[in-house]
């Protein structure tokens, strides 16, 4: 669909890079159509739209509605930007996020995350739905993710190639720390007080996708340390690092990814998102505490 709004802003976006002046003049838009002004942005994975629901006083924006943003094409990715407060703190959330399967470009993927800091978002929380390639997680477990490999950018696809935005971050920034720590922590505090017992710490992979991963492929990512594979998030959690924000993420377990020949049945995108149903609730309460306990903390500590 056509953007309405392209014969205005004419963004640069329409090729592989984008200008700080595209940022800025959808981040300019927001701000005049909404009241909000969020400290947290959550991208929500497959099927997992229900953490935009819990969003009280809300704005609500089609996707084909805001200048340059893309469009969502994916079953269970409702194509939404969503502003309003959770427990008395001002959020904005995404019903739906942007692959490069779709034929997005890596600019174009993560172009929202530029856009939320300028909005003066400060904490990025990405959820995705994920296969297993950890032998002892099961589907409908969570994982906090630790670490991740980009396998994409690691293959000549980050989204930071090209000319640097400087005002956003410089040129090399480190990964070493992708992942906040203290959030990490906090969040398996919140999940032993809640009594979540399927809940682990691990290492997810990016893939482009769109199809599920073979058999050989599925014992390369395990012998390369990681515990769930997925489509989306390592691209946005390094342009979210590159401009300073702080990022906690999770994975929702949804299949077993297959290492064995001998193993039988085949994942599908309707099992995904059947998986994502079923856990919606106790992902919102405890992204819901997520949010207030982290706000608190780094109120404490002068954060905003």
């Amino acid at each position: 669909m056509q953007n309405r709004y392209q014969g205005k802003f004419t963004p640069s976006i329409m090729g592989n890079y984008c200008c700080h002046k595209d940022y800025q003049a959808t981040a300019d838009w927001l701000l005049t159509h909404t009241r909000h002004r969020p400290k947290v942005a959550i991208i929500c994975g497959s099927g997992l739209g229900v953490l935009a629901d819990a969003l009280q006083h809300s704005d609500s924006f089609k996707y084909s509605d805001i200048p340059n943003f893309p469009q969502s094409t994916v079953q269970g990715h409702a194509g939404q930007l969503v502003f309003g407060e959770l427990r008395g703190t001002a959020c904005v959330c995404m019903k739906g996020r942007f692959h490069m399967y779709e034929g997005h470009q890596p600019a174009k993927v993560t172009f929202p995350i530029r856009v939320f800091k300028l909005l003066g978002v400060k904490i990025l929380i990405v959820t995705n739905a994920a296969g297993s390639l950890a032998d002892d997680y099961k589907t409908g477990d969570v994982m906090i993710i630790k670490d991740h490999i980009n396998l994409l950018g690691l293959a000549g696809q980050n989204p930071l190639i090209g000319p640097n935005i400087e005002q956003f971050g410089p040129r090399f920034p480190p990964m070493t720390s992708a992942y906040d720590k203290d959030l990490c922590k906090l969040a398996m505090d919140i999940c032993k007080r809640l009594g979540y017992t399927c809940v682990h710490k691990g290492i997810y992979c990016m893939v482009s996708g769109p199809n599920f991963e073979t058999v050989a492929e599925a014992r390369f990512l395990h012998s390369l340390g990681a515990d769930a594979v997925g489509m989306s998030t390592a691209a946005e959690v390094v342009v979210a690092k590159h401009c300073g924000l702080r990022v906690f993420g999770l994975s929702l377990i949804t299949n077993q990814v297959k290492k064995d020949y001998s193993e039988k049945g085949s994942v599908n995108h309707d099992d995904v998102l059947g998986v994502s149903k079923m856990r919606a609730e106790m992902l919102k309460a405890l992204v819901s505490e997520m949010i207030v306990r982290s706000i608190n903390i780094w109120t404490e500590t002068t954060f905003f």
